[in-house]
């Protein structure tokens, strides 16, 4: 298997697991190392180092949206050697507020498990504001 198709596969794997909610079998895809660079000026914000707090950070927004927030990816992986880019849509609700928005994810497959992940919002500062700070 080519690198390409290698991290085709593992980014597949990932959006359809994180669209349909298995998060367990997303986390599952995730380099004991992982890098994970959330945008942005909220409480969710930063690098996170580690599957642990990229699961932390995960469950901490489903439970701010009681479970309302939803990735979908809306076009297939774009790849690049052990790169892969997707289109996605996000949304949810929480305390009255809500948000829908687009984005695209990067992520870095090495070993065939994501290596590196990067985040980008349609409104860095829509996004902010909903999620808030801590």
């Amino acid at each position: 298997m080519t690198e390409s198709s290698t991290t085709a596969k593992v980014a597949r794997q990932y959006y359809e697991a994180m669209s349909s909610g298995d998060i367990p079998t997303a986390t599952g895809l995730f380099a004991a190392d992982i890098k994970w660079h959330q945008p942005g000026g909220h409480r969710f914000a930063g690098l996170k180092d580690g599957p642990a707090p990229v699961g932390e950070m995960i469950g901490g927004q489903m439970a701010l949206t009681a479970g309302t927030f939803k990735l979908e990816f809306t076009g297939g992986p774009m790849v690049n050697g052990d790169l892969a880019a997707f289109p996605v849509h996000f949304s949810g609700e929480r305390e009255g507020a809500s948000m829908s928005m687009d984005g695209i994810d990067v992520l870095r497959v090495e070993g065939g498990k994501i290596a590196e992940m990067w985040l980008f919002s349609a409104d860095q500062d829509a996004e902010d504001a909903f999620w808030g700070q801590a």
